[in-house]
């Protein structure tokens, strides 16, 4: 059997090449896994009677149980009230009411979770919190026109699990600077 210098570490020879550095292979990605990288958004999605809605979780900052609220005078219906959370006057929403359902008559299993909103920190006083929902953007369908500018306006789109439809909420645009600002003045007294 002959040997080729070249490939004989053992030869001695100084003319020779340095033998030839080898790298293994770079594992293959999964195609599907790497089209998908970035475009996973999680949602917490929580109840209001029979309907289902969602926030993004990266606005949470916590999750409560209901607590009493002080009321506020000459404000909407749909604002339930302020409550101190370690320090801070934290309006609470009635999304019940917001979304035209009425307003929610509360008990121990009502939730209140905390959003950041506009740099603002609110309150959203929902039935229950039902799920965390990882949801591919791809997945996202646009919410049918309802012909109210309102309601159209502050859903990101619809995405369905099982036979269920879960709305997705944009906080941003629900609770806009205009709503915040009112709210703002309520809680100073108008000034």
């Amino acid at each position: 059997m002959s040997l080729d210098p070249a490939t004989n570490p053992e030869s001695g020879s100084s003319s020779l090449a340095q033998p030839e550095k080898r790298t293994a292979p770079a594992p293959a990605l999964d195609e599907a896994a790497e089209a998908r990288s970035g475009e996973i958004e999680q949602f917490v999605s929580f109840k209001l009677g029979a309907e289902e809605y969602a926030v993004t979780i990266m606005a949470i900052r916590e999750i409560k149980g209901w607590s009493e609220t002080t009321r506020l005078p000459n404000t909407p219906e749909y604002l339930r009230g302020v409550l101190n959370l370690r320090g801070i006057i934290v309006p609470v929403f009635d999304l019940r009411c917001r979304f035209g359902m009425g307003i929610t008559d509360t008990t121990s299993s009502h939730v209140i979770i905390i959003v950041s909103v506009n740099e603002r920190t609110v309150g959203l006083l929902v039935d229950a919190v039902s799920d965390i929902l990882s949801v591919d953007k791809d997945e996202i369908k646009a919410a049918p026109e309802t012909g109210s500018a309102i309601d159209d306006a502050f859903l990101r789109g619809l995405v369905a699990r099982g036979e269920r439809m879960v709305a997705l909420i944009d906080v941003d645009i629900l609770f806009n600077n205009q709503v915040l600002t009112a709210v703002d003045s309520e809680m100073s007294g108008g000034r």
